[in-house]
């Protein structure tokens, strides 16, 4: 038996893979190199490399190949996404289905339109998805699938056109997993512009291992969201000293969660099958 899920290091970006007995799953792909010729200020650097060598030399088959059963990704922001096409393309990785809401610029506000390279990411994925003929799910609000012994429930899955424009993170999807009697949520960059946290606080429930939303940052993470999900375990897909002070008061103070920052401890996993035991440096000799 093997159930784990990875969460890599990617900076300040998100890239998790679910793994359940030869059967695996990523959510999000980390940071791209890529960007607008009009935008230089989007020069980040990209996980694009890392990503992809991580899942040949953790997820790959007896002939060298790596197959997805699924991939998630949570919302058009190129520090979750971007780096999806690149996986996609790679001939040594075959994704089954992808589940990807439809995303309109239309309906963000004009600062982050403007600013943002939220299209072209958007594009650049479902282009590669349509390329490599994957099936892709658009409208999955509280569908609930499987990846070996894990249950999968995804919430805020379905295209809403909102009352008011708010940025791209306000219809961030969010991934509940379920295994051994071990509750995990990965909140992607799901905020509280609209109230969401609260609505799908009460859906939810306590979970063990919460996936921080947005990077520890400001406006995810309210107190009723996290003391109602109060978890054990507190992933932050970022650098410690980047979070926030109010949120990691919240965290550690108010929850007494522990703690754990990708980008400090080069990537960590959680053992479903052992009491959730934690192993960090996961992406320590990476080459292969």
């Amino acid at each position: 038996m093997s159930n784990f899920i990875h969460f890599l290091n990617t900076g300040s970006s998100d890239c998790i893979i679910i793994e359940s007995n030869g059967h695996f799953a990523m959510v999000d792909a980390g940071e791209d190199s890529d960007y607008p010729a009009n935008k230089p200020h989007l020069n980040y650097p990209g996980y694009e490399e890392e990503v992809c060598n991580y899942l040949l030399k953790n997820c790959a088959s007896s002939d060298g190949t790596v197959t997805l059963d699924f991939i998630v990704g949570t919302h058009a922001h190129s520090d979750h996404i971007g780096g999806f096409d690149t996986v996609i393309n790679h001939p040594k990785i075959n994704v089954k289905k992808a589940y990807l809401k439809p995303y309109n610029e239309k309906d963000i506000f004009i600062y982050e339109r403007l600013s943002w390279d939220n299209t072209e990411v958007y594009e650049q994925m479902k282009n590669a998805l349509i390329k490599n003929n994957v099936e892709i799910v658009e409208d999955f609000d509280e569908l609930k699938t499987t990846l070996g012994d894990f249950k999968v429930t995804f919430y805020n899955g379905k295209y809403k056109k909102r009352l008011v424009k708010y940025g791209e993170n306000v219809n961030s999807v969010v991934t509940l997993l379920e295994c051994n009697g071990f509750r995990c949520l990965l909140a992607g960059d799901l905020n509280n512009k609209d109230f969401d946290e609260y609505r799908l606080a009460e859906k939810i429930g306590k979970v063990d291992i919460l996936k921080v939303g947005h990077h520890g940052y400001p406006f995810s993470s309210s107190r009723k969201w996290l003391k109602t999900l109060s978890p054990k375990y507190s992933v932050v897909c970022n650098f410690e000293k980047k979070i926030y002070p109010h949120i990691k008061h919240r965290l550690v103070d108010e929850i007494g969660t522990k703690l754990f920052c990708t980008a400090d401890l080069n990537g960590v996993k959680f053992d479903f099958d052992n009491g959730l035991k934690p192993t960090t440096d996961i992406q320590n000799e990476l080459e292969i």
